[in-house]
């Protein structure tokens, strides 16, 4: 960033008149106006390498207003001054705007981007990160009243105005910058049990079980030829062939009646559903 040759002529402090928010906001508006009138070179990378240090104590300061939110303080001051360099590209003087009413919503919005895009473990959308910030305000700002004990949703609800499910999306999303590796050992666990060992899962069996119930009043409907195939065939796995040979029947009668069977059975079975 720092480039000897560079001058930036207006760089002086505001002093008593406090133009700017902070107390040593540099006097650029000149210099704004010759980098835009100057072209591509040395003499332009210079001024513009010039006005970004120049503003660097305030990227600084922006940055320091996140600090002791996860990520370390040098981390935040280097987006901030990604997010000044942008702010110095991207800004036009003939606008008419002071240079710090673009700039402060430019490095703010790129640290906030490097939360939303670094930090978070789970994609969590835009709207629930601003409900999260709103809960936690209203955590911070709760808890002196509640003698150190969490304030229940419907306090926070109506101190941060926020339905009582958008805070309950708020306290889960307060959760959401780190998650438990499913590897990880339980607590207190000697066994290595991890995680992962505990989860339930979805069994296909339970599926089965409803279906052979559901079929039930519909198969005591069915003659007890067709009842004694379809139990040879689903039940004991055995071939339309085998089936027809211990029948004396046919394996394309035995076909035709599986298929007849199968068919009144769905019928009667979807009839009793509606």
């Amino acid at each position: 960033m720092r480039t000897p040759a560079a001058k930036v002529t207006g760089v002086t402090t505001t002093g008593s008149r406090r133009r700017h928010p902070h107390d040593d906001a540099p006097r650029t508006a000149a210099d704004f106006g010759r980098l835009s009138r100057l072209p591509d070179g040395p003499e332009r990378d210079a001024l513009r390498g010039a006005l970004v240090e120049a503003w660097l104590p305030m990227a600084e300061r922006i940055a320091g207003r996140y600090r002791g939110k996860g990520e370390p303080y040098e981390d935040l001051c280097q987006v901030a001054a990604l997010g000044l360099v942008k702010a110095v590209d991207g800004y036009d003087p003939d606008r008419g705007h002071a240079f710090e009413s673009y700039a402060v919503p430019t490095v703010t919005g790129e640290i906030k981007r490097h939360f939303r895009d670094h930090m978070w473990a789970l994609h969590v959308p835009r709207r629930v990160q601003e409900v999260r910030n709103r809960v936690r305000l209203a955590l911070r700002e709760l808890a002196p009243l509640e003698s150190g004990r969490r304030p229940s949703v419907a306090a926070i609800a109506a101190y941060a105005q926020l339905s009582e499910d958008e805070v309950r999306a708020g306290l889960e999303a307060l959760d959401s910058f780190a998650t438990l590796s499913l590897d990880a050992e339980l607590p207190g666990e000697n066994t290595g049990m991890t995680l992962a060992g505990v989860l339930g899962r979805s069994d296909a069996g339970f599926d089965l079980v409803v279906d052979r119930e559901a079929v039930k009043p519909a198969l005591r409907c069915l003659p007890e030829r067709e009842r004694t195939i379809l139990y040879l065939r689903f039940f004991r796995g055995m071939t339309q062939s085998c089936i027809a040979e211990q029948l004396g029947v046919s394996q394309m009668h035995v076909s035709r009646l599986i298929s007849t069977s199968c068919a009144t059975l769905r019928e009667r079975v979807m009839a009793d559903v509606r």
